[in-house]
């Protein structure tokens, strides 16, 4: 699968799907009307984009997700940590730990996460 980005009316249209799946694409382009103000070709034309870029597909009219948002997001998170930090979890943790201080639970689900871990 290429690297995919999206941008903000790409994201929203793809939570639509998400959240919608598996979804007609006649009623995909219903709700995308009422809810992005696009015109059913618009519609398909961004559909058709995004399952040429193996994020969704169509099949006899059935549109469903080749992956799913969790994974999506995930492939986003590892880009942006491999671009902008080398891939070092610690040194994005750190930067963005400088600006912004982790609640308690925040640091405990983060222990929980690295526990888990390191039992497999």
């Amino acid at each position: 699968m290429e690297d995919v980005k999206l941008g903000v009316v790409e994201s929203r249209f793809a939570d639509i799907i998400w959240e919608n799946e598996p979804i007609q694409s006649r009623a995909l382009s219903e709700i995308c009307e009422r809810e992005l103000n696009w015109k059913r070709p618009t519609t398909y034309t961004v559909l058709r984009k995004l399952c040429e870029r193996g994020l969704f597909q169509n099949v006899d009219g059935i549109v469903s997700a080749v992956i799913s948002k969790q994974e999506f997001h995930a492939m986003q998170s590892e880009r942006f940590v491999e671009e902008t930090f080398e891939g070092s979890l610690p040194a994005f943790l750190n930067a963005f730990t400088t600006r912004k201080a982790l609640t308690s639970e925040e640091i405990a689900q983060i222990r929980k996460m690295i526990d888990a871990y390191e039992e497999e």
